[in-house]
């Protein structure tokens, strides 16, 4: 079985989306959406959907999707962003890999919903740098076995780029699998802050992962909802 963790914070717009594409996918799964002291409507939204389990915790992914972790029964973790829509089938993949033993992590090829080429570039640096690195966002829908998930002690509880952290102890004991189609991220919070400070901030990631480049201060990763 796959549990998938949604760390969510004032997602109310995003939420739907995401969960109506999960709930139309096959398979056996489990939802956990993990909220972080939501203001707006985003509890109520993931308990309307009645499938969801609603847990809260402290404001911080690696805080939020830990939780989520310690609450999941499935074979698989997969952390899926709130604003962030699987592709078809992607359960039923996960599924096919669990007998597979050669597979113990992974994440999905990345774009942003609409049209804008600005973000079509940045999703293209970023699956390049992806290719090469083998470190998954958050937003590319990490997904890995949970046994070696607790074997890494979790996110690291850190503000910002837990992801990344994360991925680096990951990287040196397995080789995550990257898997097409992509998942669609929803554009507005990265139109909304800005495509081309969105560029920056993603190039400066980059800058740090295969660099080990000082990356900017948390100020700059500033909510935007």
């Amino acid at each position: 079985m796959i549990s998938v963790i949604i760390p969510a914070y004032n997602e109310e717009q995003a939420l739907p989306a995401t969960l109506r594409a999960l709930f139309a996918q096959q398979g056996s799964y489990e939802a956990i959406v993990v909220d972080g002291g939501s203001c707006d409507r985003t509890v109520g939204v993931a308990r309307s959907f009645p499938a969801v389990e609603v847990i809260t915790a402290s404001k911080g992914r690696a805080v939020q999707m830990n939780a989520g972790a310690k609450l999941a029964t499935g074979e698989w973790l997969l952390f899926l962003h709130a604003d962030t829509v699987l592709p078809p089938d992607a359960i039923q993949r996960l599924i096919g890999m669990e007998l597979d033993a050669a597979v113990q992590a992974g994440g999905f090829m990345h774009q942003f919903s609409g049209d804008d080429w600005r973000l079509k570039v940045i999703s293209f640096l970023d699956n390049f740098r992806c290719i090469r690195s083998r470190i998954i966002y958050g937003d590319q829908a990490l997904f890995v076995r949970r046994a070696l998930f607790e074997q890494l002690g979790g996110f690291p509880n850190q503000p910002i780029l837990e992801d990344v952290a994360f991925c680096e102890r990951l990287i040196k004991v397995t080789t995550p699998l990257l898997l097409s189609p992509p998942v669609v991220t929803d554009a507005r919070k990265f139109l909304k802050m800005g495509v081309w400070r969105s560029f920056i901030r993603v190039l400066l990631i980059i800058l740090h992962v295969e660099f080990r480049l000082p990356v900017l201060p948390r100020a700059f990763f500033q909510d935007v909802r």
